[in-house]
């Protein structure tokens, strides 16, 4: 028994030691396999031990990738790598739609523990390999829309805890083996596929299972999977305390607050936790003349860690309410699980009694706001082309917030200043979340007005109620910001004008074709007309006043991508007409200076006493 228990230490002990590495060269094969540019993935370091620290990559507690998440990422037609077998503590693995070609790996199948795997959306060919069968824990598994053929491997019906598959859009053929029609949730319409064979059953399967029933299943999964992380975590420390001199590449300097200062119920996955001395000093005390800026969540310090690292500390106020804590762990838990190129990343956090702070990595260009308005001599000026990348990037990451988080994320508060640019100036969208963070330890949240004048939705005014409708009006208002270099209220246009908002400025010029008065002065004639008329349009569509009437953040990608504006924008320029019509025969009809109108009318219009 005791010998036993040694050997496992030791393995403990040589895979902390040794892991890391074998983990970087797999995931640096999977990125040259990807073709990825050298602005894509930019972090992930072939030299840099542990790969923990990359982007679009979690790990769990004993700094195992767990989590490779790559989507839409737009590689230039790359391949899988086979390397990627070796990451046996991988549980999920996300690739969709970056036109990935070739076949998918055989060593798939030697990822024991994973439980997702999603290459929905890319141009695979070849067979499903039937080492897929080996994934015993697998629970999801999508290949939707490829050029995959052959049969659907006899193999998947041994996957125990399989509940969803989804093989639709591809060019297999044959029989569907009969037990993979008793999975909860699977499709395998357009295809070759024979659904009527002689166990007959329909191609596409409808969900039986309520949110209510979901919910609670999932309500006692978690509960179970908290009882054995806890276990697992006691055993982690023990093993770490007796391997900490053989685990190399990872170095920190220790801090210690005063007792009952810190709260030490909140640990999530690779989220670091930071002392209040050691965020302190980074900020040189929180000094004001690292202020980086001010808005209704509190402060943001620029930081310099111990180690070099800069970051971002962003202060929290009003993080004194009761009830607070189990709040806060709510909200960073789902920010933190938030991975997308275009989102802040969460590095880590600080709480005690009195105090919440969030650290994310630091932004060298600053946000859009500031480059647009506030740029000193020396700075860049965004240039057409850098205005066109950052619409879309900030678009994709919304669209991840609103349809590919569950439970989705809506923003509250989107705007130039909440849109960062990182070194490349790719739009990185921030404070995501913080909305809910702060709004959940407060009462009648549904009702609680969050947003910046200018910015916010007339439905979100008149009922206190966001959506991701709502999230898309701001997003429309930040266009156009991009367009016009200008703030989205600014009293100085009374001088000339009484459109103090600058959705109703634009939408005055854009009707008198003034595209010249539209764009912001200092591009000059550095941009592309047809390209600035394009962004006009998705800004004013995006803007309506009915929020049913605007498009969903995916439908911004793709007009921005030049897919469905001209339709869109010929049916709401006819809905406008009408309306306008309409709104000019009313005005005449009841334009007290003309007879047309009478004293039964004056009476209805009165209403009632």
């Amino acid at each position: 028994m005791a010998l036993a228990f040694m050997a496992a230490l030791v393995f403990a002990c040589l895979w902390s030691s040794v892991s890391p590495d074998a983990q970087g060269d797999a995931l640096y094969a999977l990125r040259s396999s990807l073709h990825a540019s050298p602005e894509q993935l930019s972090d992930w370091n072939q030299f840099q031990v542990d790969p923990c620290t990359w982007s679009q990559v979690h790990c769990d507690d004993n700094i195992h990738v767990s989590s490779v998440t790559l989507s839409y990422m737009n590689f230039s037609s790359g391949t899988l790598s086979s390397g990627i077998g070796i990451l046996k503590s991988l549980k999920t693995l996300t690739l969709k739609g970056n036109g990935i070609t070739g076949g998918i790996p055989e060593s798939i199948g030697n990822l024991s523990s994973l439980t997702s795997l999603d290459l929905e959306d890319n141009q695979l060919t070849g067979q499903i390999p039937s080492t897929l069968g080996n994934l015993k824990n697998l629970q999801y598994l999508t290949l939707t829309r490829n050029n995959l053929n052959g049969t659907v491997p006899d193999s998947l019906t041994s996957l125990p805890k399989l509940v969803n598959i989804l093989l639709d859009s591809n060019h297999l053929s044959g029989e569907i083996p009969h037990r993979l029609f008793k999975i909860s949730k699977y499709n395998f319409t357009a295809n070759n596929l024979t659904c009527d064979g002689i166990y007959p059953q329909p191609c596409v399967s409808v969900s039986n299972f309520s949110d209510d029933s979901s919910n609670s299943k999932t309500g006692i999964i978690a509960g179970v999977v908290s009882g054995i992380t806890v276990i697992l975590l006691g055993f982690f420390f023990f093993f770490f305390y007796f391997c900490k001199d053989k685990h190399k590449g990872y170095k920190r300097e220790e801090f210690v607050d005063v007792a009952g200062e810190v709260d030490r119920t909140i640990a999530f996955g690779q989220l670091r936790r930071f002392s209040w001395r050691e965020l302190q000093l980074a900020t040189d005390e929180f000094s004001e003349k690292n202020v980086l800026g001010q808005g209704g969540f509190g402060k943001v310090y620029k930081g310099l860690l111990l180690d070099g690292t800069k970051v971002a500390v962003k202060r929290l106020t009003d993080s004194q309410r009761p009830g607070g804590d189990e709040a806060f762990q709510r909200e960073v838990e789902m920010i933190s699980v938030a991975v997308h190129r275009n989102l802040l990343r969460l590095i880590g956090f600080c709480t005690t009694q009195t105090e919440r702070l969030l650290v994310y990595p630091f932004m060298q260009n600053l946000s859009v706001a500031y480059r647009l308005r506030e740029i000193k001599r020396g700075d860049q000026i965004l240039d057409w082309f850098r205005r066109k990348q950052i619409a879309l990037g900030a678009a994709r990451g919304l669209e991840y917030l609103h349809e590919h988080c569950n439970p989705k994320i809506i923003h509250r508060d989107v705007k130039a200043a909440n849109v960062l640019l990182d070194e490349d100036f790719e739009a990185v969208v921030g404070d995501f979340g913080l909305a809910k963070l702060v709004d959940v330890k407060r009462i009648n949240v549904t009702t609680q007005v969050r947003g910046t004048m200018g910015h916010i939705a007339p439905e979100c005014i008149s009922t206190g109620k966001s959506s991701e409708k709502t999230d898309v009006f701001g997003y429309g208002i930040m266009l156009l910001e991009l367009v016009t270099g200008q703030r989205a209220i600014d009293f100085s246009r009374l001088e000339e004008e009484d459109d103090v908002l600058l959705l109703d400025h634009v939408k005055k010029l854009e009707r008198e074709k003034r595209l010249g008065d539209i764009v912001d002065k200092k591009l000059g004639e550095d941009y592309v007309k047809e390209e600035v008329e394009m962004m006009i349009r998705v800004a004013l569509l995006c803007t309506q006043g009915d929020p049913e009437e605007r498009p969903a953040m995916s439908d911004v990608v793709r007009m921005l991508d030049g897919e469905g504006l001209a339709e869109r924008w010929e049916e709401w320029q006819n809905l406008e007409v009408t309306r306008q019509d309409e709104f000019q025969r009313l005005q005449r009809r009841f334009d007290w200076g003309e007879d047309s109108i009478n004293n039964q009318d004056a009476i209805e219009l009165s209403g009632g006493r």
